[in-house]
């Protein structure tokens, strides 16, 4: 394998910028047309306008290249939730639910093909996409636990443990989300963040 420079770019940078090519063919093909189940290696190949050879380089099947893309949303629409919650430090728990829950819908529906590998071409590939995705879902989770265990210290909310209504709203979050996106239903972004706060603060603060 070449470790010198060329063309002004170190190996590293150069097996960077493949990676980078290969992720964003797997986006445009798994997020889009035909989806992961349809594509190829030489289809990847193909978008990515590089060989099969460079493809196995850096990738050990289509497989790799879904679980990269996936952890990839995920971080994207995380960072944007971890900002909303700096942003609204100060700010009483209906309006940091308010501002994470906008940060999050916007940063998920941004991209209709991150929508898609997040919440549909991951399920069902196999075990270890499984573990990984529900590895994932598991950290949103810890997220509203947290944030209802500072609101309840603060006696925003009553003391007790959220686990698994904060685990059945993040599957009701998800399924919202994808038939939305996918025209089952017609609604503004307002519409719907509004609905998922007040399940939420629905189930933190019934009556609410």
């Amino acid at each position: 394998m070449a470790t010198g420079t060329y063309g002004g770019r170190s190996a590293q940078e150069r097996r960077a910028e493949r990676r980078e090519r290969f992720l964003a063919a797997g986006l445009e093909l798994f997020g889009g047309s035909p989806g992961y189940r349809a594509s190829s290696v030489t289809a990847l190949c193909e978008a990515a306008w590089l060989s099969t050879r460079q493809f196995y380089e850096e990738c050990r099947n289509l497989e790799d290249v879904l679980a990269r893309l996936h952890l990839l949303v995920n971080d994207l629409t995380e960072q944007e939730v971890v900002r909303a919650l700096a942003e609204s430090a100060e700010a009483g728990f209906e309006q940091r639910i308010g501002a994470v829950l906008r940060a999050y819908v916007t940063a998920a529906t941004r991209d209709r093909r991150r929508l898609r590998i997040a919440f549909v071409e991951i399920i069902g590939v196999s075990e270890a996409l499984e573990r990984q995705r529900l590895v994932r879902r598991a950290r949103w989770v810890e997220l509203i636990l947290a944030e209802a265990g500072a609101a309840a210290a603060r006696g925003e909310v009553a003391p007790r443990d959220y686990r698994i209504a904060a685990t059945a709203f993040i599957g009701a979050v998800n399924g919202l989300l994808h038939d939305w996106t996918a025209g089952q239903f017609e609604a503004t972004l307002d519409q719907v963040i509004d609905e998922l706060a007040g399940l939420l603060l629905g189930v933190v603060r019934p009556g609410a």
